[in-house]
């Protein structure tokens, strides 16, 4: 595997230092990204997106750490060396655009190449093929002034990937655009990313975005709050079998994108348990699993709080849907813990009776969900296929594919209802357990 083309070591970025208004933008992080990935820095307004992206580019020292681009430290390089690296390295798309109004769209695109001292002939057949390529062709001696957003934004990235760089940097680039010139733009950057084999850093703060890259880096208050490896796209990073495993906790990031993994935990939880409840109901037991996640409040204490009259702060269920609802919960943060146990040892390549019990209750804790009954032959397979679920060497997909398909072929033998079933609960505890 090739080297990282950006390494990242316990950067830190404080604004005003030894003032009173002194603020770390940055909180010491490290990460790496490779030549080729696209890759998406999420997150809020004041997260540390932006700042991260300006350190890369050579314009916003780091106060303390290590930021390297294919080995240099670039706040190390001469003025001449770093205008070398931020025309030909790196380049940069920015959310206002920053063409000049006063230039045709062929100035705007082959400015870059003025600066480099390229011949006038050589920049019109660079600029053209960029323009051909991006379909803004039309427009070459045209004023800026007079095209649409989309145009205009395309028209930068042309501009940007004019001197040919390795890294393209992209800061809230649709952050301006209605939403069909916005896939536009994406398309492009992704038509640049696949075809051209270019590193993209792309800051966001729209989880629509996120199915694009390779992997995201969620921020949360200066720090890389988690890593998302996106199952969907061939990796460049290389990542060992089981070592990430795509849940329903990354899909509900995508619906509630700021939510912490705590919470998003606890909604995985109770969007499972409830499907006829108001909303005011679910809010208290939402608050209801926080506690019991957090170890404040006891199985007999849950029982009592469901059961309770609602004006008095209780859920007011039933006492046979209260007893049922806090078992589930009860058995799906017990069963979260022996997944979390048997992955942490499946990585430690370990095997042993422990293992053995651990998957066992797994298995037996699904199979408690399924209203059905199975054969010993069904029981080995499912503890095989639940082992390679839990340890993320197949998807959920595979895994309820599988569940339906004939034993002759190596299925589970189960109806498509009851893979359903199956499949479901095991991936409630999955999501829990992986997330603990």
């Amino acid at each position: 595997m090739a080297e990282p083309i950006i390494k990242v070591r316990d950067l830190k970025v404080i604004y005003n230092v030894g003032k009173s208004n002194e603020y770390a933008a940055l909180r010491g992080e490290s990460l790496d990204i490779f030549p080729g990935e696209y890759i998406i820095l999420f997150g809020p307004s004041g997260c540390g997106k932006s700042t991260l992206l300006y350190s890369i580019l050579g314009i916003l020292e780091p106060t303390s750490g290590e930021l390297l681009v294919r080995g240099d430290n670039v706040y190390k390089y001469s003025p001449q060396e770093m205008v070398r690296f931020q025309q030909t390295t790196i380049g940069i798309i920015y959310q206002s655009f920053n063409l000049i109004a006063s230039l045709s769209v062929m100035d705007n695109v082959s400015l870059p190449l003025i600066f480099a001292g390229v011949p006038a002939a050589e920049r019109e057949v660079r600029t053209m093929k960029l323009l051909r390529r991006f379909g803004v062709e039309a427009q070459a001696r045209k004023l800026s002034t007079n095209l649409s957003g989309g145009q205009m934004q395309r028209i930068a990235v042309a501009r940007s990937l004019i001197n040919d760089p390795e890294i393209l940097l992209a800061d809230e680039p649709v952050g301006n655009l209605d939403s069909v010139s916005s896939e536009e733009v994406m398309g492009t950057l992704e038509d640049v990313n696949m075809k051209d084999k270019k590193t993209i850093i792309l800051v966001t703060h729209d989880a629509k975005f996120l199915p694009y890259a390779h992997r995201i880096y969620f921020l949360h208050d200066g720090g890389v709050e988690r890593e998302v490896i996106n199952p969907e796209k061939k990796q460049i990073k290389s990542v060992k079998p089981g070592t990430t495993i795509l849940t329903e906790i990354e899909k509900l990031a995508r619906v509630y994108p700021y939510v912490t993994i705590d919470d998003l935990r606890v909604k995985s939880i109770l969007n499972y348990l409830t499907q006829d409840l108001t909303f005011d109901q679910l809010e208290r037991i939402e608050r209801l699993i926080v506690d019991m996640v957090e170890g404040r409040i006891e199985p007999t204490g849950l029982i009592m709080m469901l059961t309770t009259p609602f004006a008095r702060g209780g859920v007011e269920l039933p006492p046979g849907r209260a007893e049922e609802m806090a078992k589930k919960i009860v058995n799906i943060i017990d069963q979260a813990r022996e997944i979390r146990r048997y992955r942490k040892r499946l990585q430690e390549k370990f095997a042993g009776a422990k293992q053995v019990d651990r998957l066992t209750s797994i298995r037996q804790a699904v199979l408690d969900e399924y209203p059905g009954t199975v054969t010993e032959d069904q029981v080995r397979w499912l503890d095989d296929h639940i082992s390679s679920r839990v340890g993320g060497f197949i998807t959920m997909e595979d895994f309820r594919d599988r569940l339906v398909l004939s034993r002759e072929h190596d299925g589970g033998g189960f109806g498509t209802k009851d893979a359903r079933i199956i499949s479901r609960y095991l991936e409630k505890l999955v999501a829990q357990g992986v997330h603990l």
